[in-house]
């Protein structure tokens, strides 16, 4: 193209830039999503986040502990955790943030946990079972469990009915249980839950785990009708966390997509969070409970994810799987 001398082109190129930069931003806010707007404070209120120490776990703490929770942080890596511990109580002025250890790819860990929990908590109103695995190897726990459904369900399962006594005690509480989109598609495989007899495929566990979230927190809403513990869960959407290290790894093709351009349609760790500090702070859900959420909104899940006659299977599965016994409860 001939250039002119008239500084047309520059003007051009100038306006071409301009509107890209537009589309960006433009896209960043939509990608960014729903933001929690909820100026409720939690004064006088205790909120126990797993996996708190990294990506939207922390960003949650962070949030909560402004709002003037007190914050236990139930993290598997102690130091990392006094880390994220230390410079929340900074960031925030908020001194009453606590962490206590917690590895919920061992049921033993998890016993232990929430035994002290009852002991030396006076209440819980807020359990946001966040952390999370995904699409690792296959690895098993110590229990013998595959580590996705392990960790990602089954873990926050026993936490959840061992810490019941104190959300009722403390009620009305809530129990937000971070799902994924990744739900649909996904299926309970009753028979073989750990790919003991099928070839293992990530993805599929992956899947499996994050359904089971979503049954989870439907069939705890049916049981605890009546009780004032409110249950609900979310999609936090696509975020650059520490989470995609095993995809990374795992495909390394889809490790250099994920490089600095990708980023541009991922949510921060700041814009993931806000769905479940909406679950946890907004009033009215109470009326919700059993529901699940995106972008601080109620969605509808995947027909699979309101299945109720597998939400039911699934908790008696569980049920045996952790030997959860009546007098837990």
């Amino acid at each position: 193209m001939e250039e002119r001398g008239d500084g047309s082109g520059a003007v051009q190129y100038g306006a071409l830039l301009a509107g890209a930069l537009l589309c960006v931003l433009v896209l960043r806010r939509w990608i960014a999503g729903g933001v929690c707007r909820c100026s409720v404070r939690l004064d006088g209120k205790t909120v126990l986040i797993t996996g708190a120490n990294t990506g939207i776990g922390k960003e949650t703490a962070r949030d909560l502990a402004r709002r003037g929770a007190r914050v236990v942080m139930a993290c598997r890596d102690l130091t990392r955790a006094e880390q994220a511990a230390e410079e929340i109580r900074g960031s925030t002025g908020n001194g009453n943030v606590v962490i206590r250890h917690l590895n919920l790819a061992s049921l033993h860990s998890v016993r232990q946990f929430a035994k002290e929990f009852l002991i030396s908590e006076e209440r819980l109103d807020v359990l946001i079972n966040n952390a999370g695995v995904m699409m690792c190897p296959k690895w098993l726990t110590e229990d013998g469990f595959e580590t996705q459904l392990a960790v990602n369900h089954l873990g926050h399962f026993l936490l959840t009915n061992l810490l019941l006594p104190k959300l009722r005690s403390s009620a009305p509480s809530r129990v937000v249980t971070v799902a994924s989109i990744a739900h649909r598609g996904g299926a309970i495989d009753f028979q073989d839950p750990f790919f003991e007899r099928r070839p293992y495929s990530s993805l599929s566990s992956y899947r499996q785990s994050k359904l089971a979230n979503v049954l989870f927190c439907r069939e705890l809403a049916r049981r605890m009708q009546g009780s004032g513990v409110t249950s609900l869960s979310l999609h936090p959407g696509v975020i650059r966390t520490e989470l995609g290290r095993h995809v990374e790894s795992w495909c390394p093709l889809l490790g250099i997509l994920l490089a600095t351009p990708s980023l541009l349609l991922m949510k921060t760790p700041h814009q993931g969070a806000q769905t479940s500090i909406y679950c946890a702070v907004a009033p009215g859900l109470e009326l919700l409970s059993g529901s699940y959420f995106s972008d601080c909104s109620l969605k509808a899940p995947a027909p699979e994810g309101s299945d109720d006659v597998a939400a039911s299977r699934l908790w008696e599965l569980s049920t045996r799987l952790v030997s959860l016994a009546p007098g837990d409860l």
